[in-house]
């Protein structure tokens, strides 16, 4: 089945973070091309996708193999490469965009300092020189967001001429992933949707919110207490009086809505909270 995509992998040159982005008109589109190993390197697969090249790949990478090597051993285990698309880049930042000779047009990629951008039966080059130049100019964006952007430019640009239905993200770092234990840190997935980037980019700002420890606190004003304790009380969690005193029943109804609402990684306890906690909390529970 070809998968027809956009995508684009990338090593973040600050962190050695690296990450693969992508977008097609197919079924989980996650779930069949994006690759990447910490300290290793990313392997976007398409376009009659192979799967085996994201794991033979990555192998060949902490081998030490070059991009061209990894490409010489897929041309030499791969009767199909005529019909494959790939993109590559090592955890060094090298990169490498292989575009098959049979794969449907519009089909090709752009190679830049430690990226690459490929995709097939796109609306046209125009394309996936968008995701190029968006990557490259945007910076100033921490790297998970950089990448999704590039996504949304080559969408504005055309994408996929079928149209849209899923998209994906993942980034991988030393010691990142839930609980340090792993290297997987973001892997965010839209299976099937009207509107996948846009689906994307609300998971990544939920996974922020979830999983990442605030910069900043601050107190609780006088009546964002009394607010709270109203809404610990109807939820069943505080039995008292909405009097606006942070004290030690409010703080442990307090934890158990944190508990509830998946927000431990920003808060443990006391009468500070930083203001995207808070900002989720009276979304969700109707400030007023």
């Amino acid at each position: 089945m070809v998968v027809a995509t956009f995508s684009l992998v990338a090593r973040d040159p600050e962190t050695g973070d690296l990450g693969v982005a992508v977008a097609s008109k197919f079924l989980a589109v996650g779930a069949v091309v994006p690759f990447a190993r910490a300290q290793v390197g990313a392997i976007a697969t398409q376009s009659y996708a192979n799967p085996r090249f994201g794991s033979q790949g990555l192998a060949l990478l902490a081998e030490g193999a070059s991009p061209e090597g990894v490409l010489e051993a897929f041309r030499r285990t791969d009767p199909d490469l005529e019909r494959r698309q790939f993109g590559l880049v090592s955890a060094r930042g090298e990169a490498l965009s292989f575009t098959g000779a049979l794969c449907h047009p519009w089909a090709g990629g752009v190679v830049g300092e430690g990226f690459a951008a490929q995709g097939n039966l796109l609306a046209g080059p125009e394309v996936v020189e968008a995701m190029a130049e968006t990557f490259a100019r945007e910076k100033a964006l921490p790297f998970p967001e950089r990448l999704l952007r590039a996504l949304e430019a080559a969408e504005a640009a055309g994408g996929d001429r079928r149209g849209r239905q899923s998209a994906a993200l993942l980034v991988v770092g030393e010691g990142k992933g839930y609980g340090g234990l792993w290297d997987r840190y973001i892997d965010l997935r839209v299976d099937d949707h009207p509107e996948p980037l846009a689906e994307l980019s609300r998971l990544l700002s939920l996974h922020r919110l979830l999983f990442e420890s605030p910069k900043a606190k601050r107190p609780l004003r006088p009546e964002e207490v009394r607010w709270l304790q109203g809404v610990l009380w109807g939820l069943g969690l505080y039995p008292g009086e909405a009097h606006g005193v942070f004290d030690r029943a409010t703080e442990e109804a307090f934890l158990a809505l944190i508990g509830m609402e998946n927000l431990e990684e920003r808060y443990q306890g006391g009468p500070e909270v930083d203001e995207a906690t808070l900002d989720y909390l009276k979304g969700r529970y109707g400030w007023s």
